[in-house]
């Protein structure tokens, strides 16, 4: 087959992989639950190449987030259960029903008034789906209480953290200013100390994973994204490490046949480096 700008050609090329007998053995054997976690890492690397500014490497990171949707929908298929064309109407038909501002009567709406008629407007699909679901004699999902409701448990945990705070904020659950959260990691410092004096690995787990969820209540007061702000570090503490690796190396040395003085003094040159004013 060749390659194609028509999104037909792509589907046509996953039913073929999926087709028994003349497809792919690996492709074949993937079920649901087996391709998850390839959608979410492309996912993040849809992230990634955003935040690089690679538009080519952009483009080709949405194309296999593209190819999980078009994977999902054909097992979906073969199942009976919906196709790709289901998938591109579902959605097509929630964006029409979500922005009656912009394709229906409701014009001239302010922002707090959309996000008001959108909360209004999911509450009633949710609503219309238990309604179908008792009709098709299905049994009714689980339904979730409280104000923090709705948070999906597979977000990655800063993410679920700053979505539950957000949550519990709109109730008036929170901290009147960031300096009362850095007060509250101070706390949670202090009580990471002293778990790790007693011992114990359930409870130091527990308290720096307090420690961390306090962090990020910190980064939301701050007005800033907590996994955004790590990435960055990440990114950061790799640069820094080439940097100690590379002096190292045109010593004919490896990090691990140097002090730990010798790497921090070499870190210390990068971080300088990074901050010194360019000319």
């Amino acid at each position: 087959m060749e390659s194609s700008r028509d999104i037909a050609r792509l589907i046509e090329i996953m039913a073929a992989l999926r087709t028994p007998v003349t497809g792919c053995p690996w492709d074949l054997e993937q079920t649901f639950a087996s391709i998850a976690p390839y959608t979410i890492e492309e996912a993040y690397e849809v992230t990634e190449a955003i935040a690089r500014g690679d538009m080519p490497d952009l483009k080709d990171e949405l194309g296999d987030l593209l190819l999980q949707v078009v994977f999902h929908a054909r097992m979906a298929e073969e199942e009976g259960a919906f196709a790709f064309p289901d998938v591109v109407e579902a959605i097509t038909a929630k964006l029409v029903r979500r922005h009656p501002h912009v394709f229906g009567s409701a014009r001239d709406l302010s922002p707090e008034a959309v996000k008001g008629l959108w909360a209004e407007i999911k509450a009633q699909e949710k609503a219309a789906r238990a309604a179908a679901r008792a009709a098709a004699g299905q049994p009714p999902q689980k339904a979730e209480a409280g104000a923090l409701a709705g948070v999906p448990l597979p977000l990655p945990a800063l993410t679920r953290a700053l979505k539950l705070q957000e949550k519990a904020s709109r109730v008036g659950f929170d901290w009147n200013d960031a300096r009362q959260v850095l007060a509250k990691i101070r706390e949670e410092t202090e009580e990471v100390a002293e778990a790790l004096d007693k011992g114990g690995t359930d409870a130091i787990r527990d308290e720096i994973g307090d420690l961390l969820f306090a962090v990020v209540n910190l980064a939301r007061h701050a007005g800033v994204d907590p996994e955004r702000a790590l990435r960055g570090t990440n990114d950061k503490f790799t640069r820094r490490f080439g940097h100690v690796e590379e002096v190292l190396a045109e010593a004919g040395r490896r990090p691990d046949e140097a002090s730990l003085d010798e790497m921090e003094a070499l870190w210390q040159a990068a971080k300088h480096k990074e901050r010194a004013p360019t000319e």
